[in-house]
This record gives structure tokens, sequence and C-alpha cells, in this order.
């Protein structure tokens, strides 16, 4: 069975890396006979959270974010590209995310962690598990993390040299776990 696969990115910066593994990641998914498509938190550009999706009454909420809630309603699964800032959590993602709740609520997710060093965004990762799993998801256990993201993937995405051959290789685990749990969750919804 296709799934719909959301892969939420965050980072603001200048020359983003990270969107270099958003893309390898839906190519991935999409490789493997799924629908995967990117929710950038820099493109939807919600305000920084003083209401959330559910606090608006029906019908007022802002346009972009009452369409994003129905995307998120909508997905299978996630997948949080989690770059990791100052040893904790990309703040545009945070935020995003911080916008809704129940629209995420008992559907797998997945982390993919990075970082332009060697430690590969384990500290986001680990602040991502917590917080996912606080707000009702099915964290997978298995991890992909990539360590100095720039040598890994090309401008293209593409895998290049030692480390992306160990990308390539993580991921196959990391995709398997995602679609088993989330085929398991739409067959119970």
């Amino acid at each position: 069975m296709a799934l719909d696969i959301l892969v939420l990115y965050g980072s603001y910066r200048s020359g983003r890396l990270g969107i270099r593994l958003a893309d390898y990641l839906i190519r991935g998914f999409e490789a493997l006979g799924h629908g995967a498509s990117l929710v950038d938190a820099k493109a939807i550009d919600l305000p920084m959270l003083d209401l959330r999706y559910s606090d608006y009454p029906a019908g007022e909420a802002p346009a972009t974010m009452a369409a994003l809630a129905d995307r998120l309603a909508a997905a299978d699964a996630f997948v949080f590209v989690a770059g990791e800032y100052n040893r904790g959590m990309q703040p545009g993602l945070k935020n995003l995310v911080d916008h809704y709740l129940k629209e995420f609520d008992r559907r797998p997710a997945a982390i993919a962690s990075y970082s332009a060093g060697r430690f590969a965004g384990v500290n986001s990762h680990a602040d991502w598990t917590v917080t996912l799993s606080a707000m009702g998801m099915a964290v997978v256990p298995e991890r992909l993390s990539v360590g100095q993201i720039g040598q890994t993937l090309d401008e293209e995405a593409m895998p290049q040299g030692a480390s992306g051959a160990a990308l390539e290789r993580g991921f196959a685990g990391f995709a398997d776990s995602l679609i088993w749990w989330a085929e398991a969750a739409k067959a119970r919804r």
C-alpha cells in the first residue's frame, strides 16, 4: 500500500545544507513506491507561536495554517529532518510543529538528524524523540544520523564518498521501520 509521508524541515539559515537530506529522503521513499513531500518551515513561514491552530474558532485560522493542518492530518507518517543548533533543536522546525497537536497524534515519526560536524545532530535527535513522543507520535527506534552533511550529500542531494555510502546503507532499515509503523497505524485508523 502506498503511504503519504511528509518530510518536515526547519532551517531558516542561508546556504541550508539540511535541505539536501530532505531531498534525499523524499527521493528514497518515492523509489520505494510511496508518496513523499516536503513541508519547509521557512517556505510556510508561520509566525512565532501565539495561537495554535486549535486555538482559533472554526474557519478563522490563517489560510496557510489551515491548509497545513489539513495536510498534516492526511499524512500517514512524518520524517523530521532535524538539524542541530547549539546542541539542540532548530527553532524554525520547533515553531512549525508547536502550532499543531492533534494533527500529529497516533502517527509514526522518524528522525533524520544532521550537522555540519561529526556528531550528526545526536543531541537534536534526543530532544525531538522526547517532544514527538509527548505529542502522541510513535517515534521509530531506527535513527538516521548524518555528520558532515556537506561532504555526505552533494548539491543535488546525491550521496558521495564513504559517508554517503553509509547513509545509503542506513536508509534501508530506517525506511523499513517507518513504513512498518505507518502501515500498522493506517490499518488501525
